[in-house]
């Protein structure tokens, strides 16, 4: 067992312990999706230090509750990333988000432009994954009856405490298994939580998310990383 599968397993039993009242439907694709999701820590998190870790905030609905794989796109993840395998159900879900695994014929807008974004400025995956590595702060996906996502700063306070606080002691185990020499934050929620996570033992810093309900990520979002991750020290070129 690779270190990152180590941590991978402990903050899945970890968080499957908590109970969140606040929020009807939780899914864990670490449990569920565990196939797919430690193929990919075992194929392209073996290695370190990296000069970057990448760290998104938790699972979308069409991406990484699907596949496994942050940002996970189903196309872009077969294609690029190179990670395909059987995914089974969360415990309950909810009639309008059905996992299908890699049989999902719905588009993650996010993980298009991300991973489109690596394959445009790295050309392969062992070329990306030489240098940076991707991982979710939370793996977690919380969702409302009708369906719409709830992020995890909008839990009620005392569920908010608890995961947290393994979230956090997961990632700084995640910074110790990989020596990165800098954390970019995919949005300032994660920045954030890097930030309060790892205090000064690594530099943090944050790049524009992807989604396109930022109206900024709809108007050449690979520029704006670009242009970010150069005031960071780190080119892609």
């Amino acid at each position: 067992m690779t270190p990152l599968v180590a941590i991978s397993r402990d903050l899945s039993a970890t968080v499957d312990r908590f109970r969140f009242s606040s929020t009807p439907f939780v899914y864990n694709p670490l449990d569920y999706a565990r196939a797919p999701h430690e193929a990919y820590l075992e194929r392209w998190g073996s290695r370190a230090p990296r000069e970057v870790l990448m760290l998104g905030m938790n699972p979308g609905p069409f991406g990484m509750a699907q596949t496994g794989v942050p940002f996970g796109d189903v196309a872009m993840v077969r294609s690029f990333v190179g990670i395909t395998g059987p995914v089974g159900k969360p415990a309950r879900e909810h009639p309008r988000r059905p996992i299908t695994g890699f049989a999902c014929t719905r588009y993650e807008v996010s993980g298009t432009r991300f991973w489109g974004w690596a394959r445009d400025r790295f050309g392969t995956a062992e070329r990306f994954f030489d240098r940076v590595f991707v991982a979710n702060w939370c793996p977690l996906v919380f969702m409302e009856e009708s369906g719409r996502n709830r992020p995890p700063d909008r839990l009620a306070a005392a569920e908010r405490a608890s995961l947290f606080r393994a979230c956090d002691e997961a990632l700084a185990r995640v910074v110790e298994t990989l020596r990165p020499d800098l954390v970019v934050g995919v949005g300032r929620f994660a920045e954030r939580r890097a930030s309060e996570a790892l205090g000064d033992r690594v530099r943090v810093g944050c790049i524009l998310h992807p989604s396109p309900a930022s109206p900024a990520a709809n108007d050449d979002w690979p520029g704006v990383v670009d242009e970010q991750l150069r005031d960071l020290g780190f080119s892609p070129s």
